[in-house]
C-alpha cells in the first residue's frame, strides 16, 4: 500500500519543501556572521523561490492567474521598498513587515475556518484548536508591530505606556483568550465566527498594549521579539494547514529571535520577562530611589583639536551609535579609518549588542560603508583593551557608554554592560546636542576629565575631519 499524503501534496512537492528547508537553514547559518551574510541572504532567496514554486504546483491549488498577479505587484513593492529605504528607517521597515506576516495569518485562519470544500462544522478538535492558536499569536504579532513601527517613525512617543494594574490587565486578556477559544471549539456550524472574531479582537488589543507598555530603549529586543512572534505565527498557521515548510521554516524564525532577544537582554542584564512585560526605566526596574545627580563641566574639542590626538595617536577605537545612523556618517567614518591606518594606527570599532534600532544594525552600516570585519568587534572582545588606548571616537553613541550603569545602583540602566570608553586616555563625544540618549537617562560620561565634546551633525564633523586630515 503506497503512504497517504496530505492534501494537496505529491512527493515531488514534499522534496521541494525539504530542499527549500535545508536552504533556510542555511540562510540561518550565513547571516550569523558580516562574512557570510550575502551568502545567507541568496540562500534565503534560493529556499523562498522553491518554495513558491512547489506551493503553486500543489495539485490543489486552482486559479493561478491571481496567485501569479499578487506574487508580481508584492515582487516590485518589495523591489521598491528596498531601494528606497535608509538605514536609518530599517528597524520600522522590519516591524511594518512583521504585521504584514500576522495579518496575512490572521487572513487565513479564518479562511482556512470557512473552507467550504471541508465546512467549519466538520473539522476535528485539534484542527479548531491549530485555528484559534493561529489567530490568536498573528494578531498579537500584526498589532504589536504596527504600535512598534509607529514608535519607531517617532509617530508615537517611545515612553512606555503604563497603565494602572497592567499586569492584571494583561492576565485578564490571557484568559479571554483561552475562554474565547475553547467557545470557539465548541461552536456548531458557522456560529464559531463571531468567537473567532471576538478572540482576533482581544489579541489585538493585547499585542497593542504588551508593546506599548515597552520603552524606547528595549526596542531593539521589541523587534527581535517580534520577529520570533512572527516565526511562531508561521509555525502555527503550519500545523493549521498540514504544511510541514511552514512548520519548519516558522519554528527557525521563532526560536533564532527568541534565542537573540535573549542575548540581547542578557546584554542589556534584563530579563525577557521583564522586557516584555515592563517599562524601561520605571518603578518597575530595579531602581530603589532617585539616580544620583550628574555634575560637573562639559569641556568641547573643535575639528583641529580631534584631528591632533588622532595624528598624534597609535590607537584609536570607534563606537557608533544611531546618531552615526541618522546623519549616514558611515562613510566618511571609513574614509577617515582608511587614512589612519595607512599612517600606521591601530583603528577597531567597538559594537554594542544593542547599538541602534536594530540588532545588528551598526554592523549593517560599517558593512554598507566596506569597513573591513576583521576591525569590527564586540563589546566583551574590547572592553579590557580602553585603558591602553588613546583617542576613543563616540558617534552618536550615549547610553551604551554610560558609566552610571556600573556606578549608580538606581539608575535605570543598573548593571547594564556597557563600553568602558572613559578609561581611555580621551574620549571624544560627537553628538547634535546635551540631550539624553534613548532611554532617557543622564550621562555622567559628558562631564568626565578625559571627555572632550564636539558637537554638531556627525557627517558634517566626520567630513571636516577626513578633509583636515588629507590636508
Amino acid at each position: 500500500m503506497e503512504p497517504m499524503l496530505p492534501k494537496g501534496l505529491t512527493p515531488m512537492v514534499t522534496a521541494a519543501y525539504l530542499f527549500a528547508s535545508v536552504f533556510f537553514i542555511l540562510s540561518l547559518r550565513g547571516l550569523s556572521s558580516q562574512e557570510t551574510a550575502k551568502t545567507g541572504n541568496w540562500y534565503g532567496i534560493v529556499g523562498m523561490l522553491v518554495a513558491i514554486s512547489a506551493t503553486v504546483m500543489r495539485n490543489d491549488v486552482t486559479g493561478y492567474t491571481p496567485i501569479l498577479g499578487a506574487i508580481a505587484v508584492a515582487a516590485i513593492i518589495g523591489a521598491v521598498l528596498a531601494a528606497r529605504v535608509e538605514m536609518t528607517a530599517m528597524p520600522e521597515l522590519v516591524a511594518i513587515l512583521h504585521s504584514f506576516v500576522g495579518l496575512a495569518a490572521v487572513f487565513v485562519g479564518f479562511g482556512f475556518y470557512l473552507d467550504q470544500s471541508s465546512g467549519p462544522g466538520n473539522k476535528s478538535l485539534v484542527t479548531l484548536v491549530e485555528i484559534a492558536v493561529d489567530v490568536f499569536l498573528a494578531a498579537i504579532t500584526f498589532t504589536g508591530s504596527v504600535l512598534a513601527f509607529l514608535k519607531l517613525r517617532g509617530t508615537l512617543s517611545g515612553s512606555p505606556l503604563l497603565l494602572p494594574g497592567r499586569h492584571f490587565l494583561n492576565v485578564a486578556m490571557l484568559i479571554a483568550c483561552i475562554v474565547l477559544s475553547v467557545q470557539f471549539c465548541q461552536a456548531e456550524g458557522t456560529s464559531g465566527v463571531q468567537w473567532l472574531v471576538i478572540l482576533a479582537c482581544v489579541a489585538s488589543v493585547l499585542g497593542i498594549h504588551l508593546v506599548a507598555a515597552i520603552g524606547g530603549a528595549d526596542m531593539p529586543v521589541v523587534v527581535s521579539m517580534l520577529n520570533s512572534y512572527s516565526g511562531w505565527t508561521a509555525a502555527a498557521a503550519g500545523f493549521m494547514l498540514g504544511n510541514d515548510l511552514l512548520i519548519i521554516t516558522g519554528a527557525l524564525v521563532g526560536s533564532s529571535g527568541a534565542i537573540l532577544s535573549y542575548i540581547m537582554c542578557k546584554a542589556m542584564n534584563r530579563s525577557i520577562v521583564n522586557v516584555i512585560f515592563g517599562g524601561f526605566g520605571t518603578s518597575s526596574g530595579s531602581a530603589k530611589g532617585p539616580a544620583q545627580a550628574v555634575e560637573g563641566e562639559i569641556q568641547e574639542f573643535d575639528v583641529d583639536d580631534v584631528v591632533e590626538e588622532l595624528r598624534d595617536a597609535e590607537s584609536v577605537i570607534i563606537v557608533p551609535g544611531y546618531g552615526m545612523a541618522v546623519a549616514q556618517a558611515q562613510h566618511a567614518v571609513r574614509s577617515m579609518t582608511d587614512m589612519l591606518r595607512d599612517g600606521g594606527t591601530e583603528v577597531r570599532f567597538g559594537i554594542h549588542p544593542v547599538a541602534g534600532r536594530l540588532p545588528g544594525h551598526m554592523n549593517v552600516l560599517l558593512a554598507e560603508a566596506n569597513v573591513p570585519y576583521d576591525i569590527v568587534l564586540e563589546m566583551d572582545e574590547l572592553n579590557d583593551d580602553f585603558p591602553d588606548t588613546d583617542i576613543v571616537l563616540i558617534i552618536g553613541a550615549n547610553d551604551i557608554v554610560n558609566p552610571s550603569a556600573q556606578t549608580d545602583p538606581n539608575s535605570p540602566i543598573a548593571g547594564m554592560p556597557v563600553l568602558e570608553v572613559w578609561k581611555a586616555k580621551r574620549a571624544v563625544m560627537m553628538k547634535r546636542s546635551r540631550r539624553t540618549g534613548y532611554a532617557g537617562v543622564d550621562n555622567p560620561l559628558f562631564y568626565e576629565p578625559n571627555t572632550r565634546m564636539l558637537f554638531g551633525d556627525a557627517k558634517d564633523s566626520m567630513d571636516a575631519i577626513v578633509a583636515a586630515l588629507k590636508a
